[in-house]
């Protein structure tokens, strides 16, 4: 590799003024010929063009602060070395919210069990656990009562700590506990599983803002909607296979089985994902270096980041945001739906049609499983949207929200005074089909308004949204133990109203532009940009490397565009909502560093065009033809 040597004892001479020393970059250290930060293993042969046998990267010329250094790959932990960390066909970004998604199935699913519980003790024709309906209400409320004391406080959690260990060990814990239930269930008439309920809300609490901690660092702007969404739709996915497994393992073992089967479910899960998900890009060693160059150059990168705190946080002017009220009144009424279906659409097939409790449990799945598939589709077609110009981001916002709610509190007033089990069935699963495209305007919209404070407001308005969990179950039990058949009309037509209001107050009020009082501190505004006077003469025979370098650090230059995504800003750009540079946002795209005139384009010649690795097995070249009217000190010299 003597021409390697040559080219970085060169380029260290030639920039060795800047900071940090380019000594310290180096290509065949940094890039292991594609395998990410995967050590080179005794007699693995490597094919390709690039160093080390990888395939060439023609954007590994330094560009910002972060890539001046050398990029050091975390060491590999001892099963990396046997197995590598990645899922195949799939960049890393798509792994996390795959696992995120799949983690949030067992969450959801875990919701399920109590009620497939109670409705087999109810088919032996006795009154499960003897408990009465106060004990009843008590414990499918409990878990929300956990479940809303950890939202905000999750939020900071979340940006203190690494955000996906928080995610893994709140869903673990939980999991964890389930397995304890049913031991639970049978002890003091219903108070202790109430304690445990009340602890698993606690742990889960925190599953929300801990998810859109980890997109701070890994969700490019023009692919929030998408990766939100994918990870988000296992809420439904999990009701979709929850209600369904819950009801046959409770028919065919015992009321018991649901609960063991998740508790293994979760527990499994979480070994893959903490081998499998990290903090952020750098710390993963088999992402792609051509991945994450992408990431950090569309979200833009800080000398010195700093976390949001409970005394940084603009609370006041939070509060008095109309936008954040919006993301609010619109969480709560989604949420009243949502539970009203997971703790009582198996109740209702049941006592107005006279399903049985498998039959209740899949053919209640039916309209969650149509929204799990609307859910990634509506965040690629309204990332679509933005992207291509056709609708602002407020606008598009909009027209998902208030398009799913109104749809959906439309078939809900069909089921309300539906008289067949068939009609009743096909309003469901449209309207709760329609509702799959809100996600893309409410529960994204955090990422658009203050993307700094993503996690936080996440926690607020889900911590908020929990409240109908806790008032679903004492405002309908009641309602249901009196008349268990006629009851529904009641039911159906309230949770109408309740979403045609969400419909209307975000439609009012929402935004998708970044708000004033999301702005960091001055302090952090400082945008790095390559130094003016670092190369300044205009001698054509100092063309090549030299003029390569310019080109490089231009963050808007073309070289890497993955699926042409990354439109940088212009005079005429389109506005994204929360995408413009921002000092620590950490969703804004990579301002265009400023760069001075240069001369026209024969200077650079062919000598530029990259290095050749090829030479690597040749004759090494003479130091003194590579730069030979540019002194080692000449950047020194300018300052």
């Amino acid at each position: 590799m003597k021409g390697l040597t040559a080219f970085k004892d060169k380029a260290g001479g030639v920039f060795g003024g800047l900071k940090p020393n380019m000594e310290k970059f180096d290509i065949s250290q940094g890039y292991h010929g594609g395998h990410g930060g995967y050590e080179e293993m005794e007699g693995g042969e490597r094919e390709g063009r690039g160093p080390g046998g990888g395939h060439a990267y023609d954007d590994d010329g330094p560009e910002s602060p972060a890539s001046f250094e050398e990029i050091e790959r975390p060491p590999l932990r001892k099963i990396d070395k046997y197995c590598k960390a990645e899922c195949p066909c799939m960049p890393a970004r798509y792994t996390i919210a795959t696992m995120a998604c799949v983690g949030f199935m067992i969450a959801f699913g875990m919701r399920c069990n109590m009620s497939a519980a109670k409705l087999k003790g109810e088919h032996n024709g006795t009154v499960f656990m003897n408990w009465t309906v106060a004990v009843e209400s008590h414990v499918d409320s409990s878990f929300f009562w956990g479940y809303l004391i950890t939202q905000i406080p999750g939020g900071f959690i979340a940006s203190k700590f690494p955000a996906n260990k928080i995610f893994g060990l709140s869903i673990v814990s939980s999991a964890s506990l389930h397995l304890i239930v049913p031991f639970a269930m049978t002890l003091m008439h219903g108070h202790v599983v109430i304690c445990v309920r009340v602890l698993q809300g606690l742990f889960e609490g925190v599953t929300y803002p801990a998810c859109h901690g980890i997109w701070r660092f890994w969700a490019p702007p023009m692919e929030r909607s998408r990766l939100a969404t994918l990870a988000f739709s296992g809420s439904y996915a999990g009701v979709v296979v929850g209600l369904p497994l819950s009801g046959l393992l409770a028919d065919a073992v015992g009321y018991q089985a649901p609960f063991y089967a998740y508790g293994c479910f979760g527990i499994i899960w979480y070994l893959f994902w903490i081998w499998l998900c990290f903090e952020n890009p750098r710390k993963h060693p088999a992402i792609s270096i051509p991945e994450l160059k992408y990431i950090e150059k569309s979200l833009g990168e800080s000398a010195h980041p700093t976390m949001p705190s409970i005394k940084t946080t603009p609370w006041r002017q939070m509060l008095r945001s109309m936008p954040v009220y919006a993301i609010i009144v619109a969480n709560f009424c989604r949420s009243w739906n949502f539970y009203l279906l997971v703790l009582f659409q198996s109740s209702f097939l049941k006592h107005k049609f006279g399903f049985k409790v498998e039959e209740a449990g899949f053919v209640g799945s039916l309209p969650h499983l149509i929204m799990t598939t609307i859910v990634p589709f509506g965040g690629m077609l309204a990332d679509h949207l933005r992207k291509n110009g056709i609708l602002s981001t407020t606008n598009v916002r909009k027209l998902f929200n208030c398009g799913g709610f109104g749809m959906e509190g439309l078939f809900f007033l069909f089921v309300a005074h539906s008289s067949t089990a068939t009609g009743a069935m096909f309003a469901l699963t449209c309207g709760v089909a329609f509702s799959g495209f809100a996600i893309s305007g409410y529960n994204v919209n955090h990422l658009d308004i203050a993307p700094r404070y993503a996690s936080i407001l996440m926690g607020l308005s889900n911590g908020i949204g929990t409240l109908a969990g806790i008032i679903v179950p004492y405002a309908l039990d009641g309602l249901i133990q009196r008349n268990p058949t006629g009851c529904w009309t009641t039911v159906f037509t309230l949770a109408a109203c309740v979403h045609l209001v969400g419909c209307s107050f975000y439609g009012i009020f929402a935004s998708g532009e970044l708000q004033p009082w999301a702005e960091p501190p001055a302090e952090e505004q400082q945008v790095w940009a390559p130094p003016m006077g670092a190369i300044t003469n205009d001698d054509p025979s100092q063309a090549g490397m030299m003029g390569q370098y310019m080109k490089e650090t231009t963050f808007g230059a073309p070289e890497y565009t993955e699926q042409s995504q990354m439109q940088q800003s212009n005079t005429n750009a389109i506005s994204y909502g929360a995408t413009g540079h921002v000092a620590n946002n950490p969703f804004a795209m990579a301002a265009t560093a400023p760069t001075m005139e240069m001369p026209p384009s024969a200077q650079y010649g062919d000598a530029g065009s990259g290095y050749d690795y090829t030479q690597s097995q040749g004759q090494q070249q003479p130091a003194t033809n590579m730069y030979p009217n540019i002194p080692t000190n000449d950047y020194q010299q300018q300052q």
